[in-house]
C-alpha cells in the first residue's frame, strides 16, 4: 500500500490551512507546522485515517526554525513512498520606501528573512537530506509571489524576499536530482494579509488602490478554491519542469 507524508507551513490560517485541510484527507501523514495549532484539522484528518502531527514553531525566529528541522526530519518515516513538502508560511514584513527603512526596521527586516528565506532554505534542507536515499517521489513547493518578479514601490523587503525564494529553488533543483521543486505564485488571495495590505498608508504604498479595487470587485482568489488548483498541479506529470511558475497560468 503507497504511503504519503506531506508537511505543510503557516498551515494556521489562510491558504495554508486550506492545503492542509484538503491534504488531510488525501495523505497518510500529515505534519503541520504553525505557531497555532488547528484543532478541527485534527479531527478532520482522524476522520479520514491521517496521521496528523502538529509542530508549534514560530518560523520567524532561528532557534525554532533549527528545532523544527532537526525536530521533523530527523525522525521522518522513511519508508513513504512520496514526500511533499510546501513551504507556505510567510509575510508581507515592513512596509515602506528606502526613507522609511532605517535602523528601527532592522528586526522586522531580520524576522520578514527569515520567515520568507532562511525557514525556507533550512526546511528544505533538511526535507532533501532525509528523502536523499528513499527513493521516492520528492516534490517540493515554495508559494512565492508575483512580487519577486516586479519591482513593487513600498515593498522592498517582501519583493527581495521572494525574489530570494526563487533563486534559492532554482539552485536547490539542480543540487537535488532526486527531488522535484517549484517556486509557484499563487496569485492575489482573500486573506488576512490582503486585509493589511488594503490597510496601509498610500504614502509608504502607492499601489493600495489597486488591491482596493480588486476586493472590492470581487477577484481575490478564494483560498479553498486555490488550495484545490495548486494540488492538482502539485500531482501533474510534468510537475517540476517548470521551476519559477505561477498558478495563473493553469484552469
Amino acid at each position: 500500500m503507497s504511503k504519503t507524508i506531506a508537511i505543510v507551513t503557516g498551515s494556521s490560517r489562510g491558504l495554508g490551512a486550506a492545503l492542509a485541510s484538503q491534504l488531510a484527507t488525501q495523505v497518510s501523514q500529515l505534519i503541520t507546522i504553525a505557531r497555532t495549532d488547528n484543532m478541527q484539522l485534527h479531527a478532520l484528518a482522524l476522520q479520514h485515517g491521517c496521521h496528523h502531527v502538529h509542530n508549534g514553531f514560530n518560523l520567524s525566529n532561528p532557534e525554532h526554525i533549527n528545532a523544527a528541522a532537526l525536530d521533523i526530519f530527523l525522525e521522518l518515516d522513511q519508508s513513504a513512498s512520496q514526500y511533499i513538502l510546501i513551504n507556505n508560511a510567510g509575510t508581507l514584513g515592513p512596509v515602506g520606501q528606502y526613507n522609511s527603512l532605517g535602523h528601527e526596521k532592522a528586526q522586522d527586516i531580520a524576522s520578514a528573512f527569515n520567515l520568507n528565506v532562511n525557514s525556507v532554505i533550512m526546511l528544505t534542507s533538511a526535507f532533501l537530506a532525509a528523502t536523499r536515499n528513499t527513493g521516492a517521489d520528492v516534490r517540493v513547493i515554495n508559494i512565492s509571489s508575483g512580487a519577486g518578479r516586479s519591482p513593487t514601490p513600498g515593498w522592498s523587503v517582501y519583493c527581495a524576499t521572494k525574489a530570494a525564494l526563487d533563486m534559492y529553488t532554482r539552485v536547490a533543483r539542480q543540487e537535488a536530482p532526486h527531488a522535484r521543486l517549484v517556486s509557484l505564485a499563487p496569485g492575489v488571495i482573500d486573506t488576512g494579509m490582503q486585509k493589511q495590505i488594503r490597510e496601509l498608508d498610500p504614502g509608504d504604498f502607492p499601489n493600495r488602490a489597486r488591491f482596493t479595487q480588486l476586493h472590492e470587485k470581487g477577484e481575490l482568489s478564494n483560498p479553498e478554491q486555490l488550495a484545490t488548483k495548486i494540488l492538482n498541479y502539485l500531482h501533474r506529470d510534468d510537475f517540476g519542469q517548470t521551476e519559477i511558475d505561477d498558478i495563473r497560468h493553469y484552469s
